[in-house]
């Protein structure tokens, strides 16, 4: 908390659990993607609970795809991380359209959220 995290754009915490609080602490909303919103970042990718090793490398992989694609139509060389909400939202997509959206499939595909810009 402490540094000084200058130019930190986006963190996309691929584990289990990272945007879950714990009900002992006073205050709920302390997590680990919290914890990276403190820090400087601009926007964080997290989970609610826990992801399948599965899928996971399916959504990171389709997420930064889908933010490259958007950095090249804005000329810029790199990532467009002001499109990460976005980015999610079209990863989890595939996931859903490729499983579906059964009782069991839903634990796989929805533990994901983004925090921040």
């Amino acid at each position: 908390m402490k540094q000084n995290l200058l130019h930190c754009e986006l963190a996309f915490l691929s584990a289990c659990q990272t945007s879950t609080g714990d009900e002992k602490l006073s205050e709920e909303a302390v997590h680990l993607a919290a914890g990276m919103l403190a820090a400087g970042y601009q926007g964080v990718v997290a989970t609610m609970w826990s992801i399948q090793d599965r899928y996971a490398p399916e959504v990171a992989e389709s997420f930064y795809e889908y933010l490259v694609e958007k950095g090249k139509g804005t000329g810029n060389a790199g990532l467009d991380s002001t499109s990460a909400a976005y980015a999610l939202h079209h990863a989890v997509q595939g996931i859903r359209k490729e499983i579906g959206d059964a009782e069991d499939a839903l634990l796989t595909w929805v533990p994901y959220v983004h925090f921040g810009l």
